[in-house]
């Protein structure tokens, strides 16, 4: 009997995930304000911070998702959500760099000791043929989250003059409700017997999940934290509510086109769904380093709202239907944390070359190696290889 896709676990998790995200979106457009401005550390710190914080996710990630392979999805989701309040917490009180740079680390183990898990949980929800759907449906209520945290920053920001330190602080509470209601998830994953687990302990990866894997790993090379972008729109002469505004518009247009992106990419190819979400990325990212007209880099900044949309619902659906019962949290423990150290590469090396000039030349190069990896999407899509 085919599992139906929108199931109980999917609606909560969604849920938890827009509750969690509305408090990391919140704290997040205001986060390169309160490093360079309030604290006053340099675009580096704030490039190696997004970028330890992402490695300290992707090293959890290899470790909680064949865990969970092991030990069942539902420990690791309840762990990971609490431990992320922490994190936050840590940041909104933080008077120095150093300390914003634990209270990252400190979240972002949750959300790498919670994501593949909660993934792999889905994806044992849902029937093969559905997973774009579920994934493009999660996706989309992440990025609810995402227009509601920021909204809520405005406000704060208004009734509060400006006060970034005392508005970060309201992350707190949407953080405190998504913890609380990962406790109603339910436990999906049917454990082996122990002789079962011992023959199956280490499975091997498919070849073709490999390499789609390892693609992807190696276009993320060019993802540099959106915290970047965000300062981007601060030079450009962007007000601390501009920033905030502007988030929410790229929130936005991921909202709109995540559950039709998961979609397509269930009928046509995933391979295909993420070669175009990599052409936005391109586009929007020269468009950015290039201009200092407002309208033109809100234009690029909703253009690239299609990124994420195209690609991180689509990219984990990829990888689930690649993969087997038995490896389904361990690929997908693989696949995010390589892209989270991708990730730690790429905000090295554009932190390090972040300047006030004209020209933000990481976003040129970064748009140029998106489109490469576009193209190189496109075509091998043309060739009869398995994806």
């Amino acid at each position: 009997m085919m599992k139906t896709w929108l199931s109980r676990n999917l609606i909560l998790l969604t849920l938890v995930s827009l509750a969690q995200d509305a408090a990391s979106e919140l704290l997040y457009p205001l986060l390169p304000i309160l490093l360079t401005g309030v604290i006053g550390a340099a675009p580096l710190a704030l490039g190696l911070i997004e970028g330890c914080a992402e490695a300290a996710a992707g090293f959890t990630k290899l470790i909680s998702g064949k865990s969970s392979d092991r030990l069942g999805r539902r420990p690791f989701v309840i762990s990971g959500y609490s431990l992320a309040g922490v994190g936050k917490a840590l940041v909104v009180v933080a008077t120095g760099w150093p300390l914003v740079l634990l209270g990252r680390v400190t979240d972002r183990i949750g959300k790498g000791m919670r994501g593949a898990p909660r993934d792999a949980l889905i994806s044992d929800s849902v029937d093969k043929s559905n997973l774009g759907k579920a994934f493009g449906f999660h996706r989309t209520g992440d990025n609810i989250g995402a227009v509601i945290g920021p909204g809520i920053a405005l406000i704060g920001l208004a009734m509060l003059d400006g006060d970034v330190r005392a508005v970060a602080k309201w992350a707190l509470i949407p953080a405190i409700i998504s913890g609380l209601l990962t406790l109603l998830v339910k436990e999906e994953f049917v454990r082996k017997s122990k002789i079962k687990v011992e023959k199956t302990k280490h499975p091997q990866l498919p070849s073709n999940l490999k390499r789609a894997i390892a693609l992807l790993v190696l276009i993320q090379l060019t993802n540099i934290p959106d915290v970047l972008l965000l300062l981007r729109l601060h030079d450009i002469g962007f007000s601390t509510n501009g920033v905030v505004l502007s988030y929410m518009l790229f929130s936005g247009v991921t909202v709109l086109a995540a559950f039709p992106g998961g979609y397509i990419a269930d009928k046509l190819s995933p391979r295909v769904v993420y070669a175009v979400g990599l052409l936005a990325f391109a586009v929007a990212y020269a468009t950015l380093g290039l201009t200092h007209n407002h309208a033109v880099a809100l234009i690029a900044l909703a253009l690239y709202g299609l990124f994420p949309a195209l690609t991180d619902g689509v990219g984990k659906a990829w990888i689930a239907g690649l993969s087997e019962a038995s490896h389904k949290g361990r690929a997908q423990g693989v696949y995010q944390a390589s892209m989270n150290f991708a990730v730690l590469a790429a905000g090295i090396w554009g932190g390090a070359m972040w300047s006030k000039g004209d020209i933000q030349w990481p976003l040129i190069i970064a748009a140029g190696g998106a489109l490469i990896g576009a193209l190189t999407l496109a075509t091998s899509h043309l060739r009869p290889v398995r994806s």
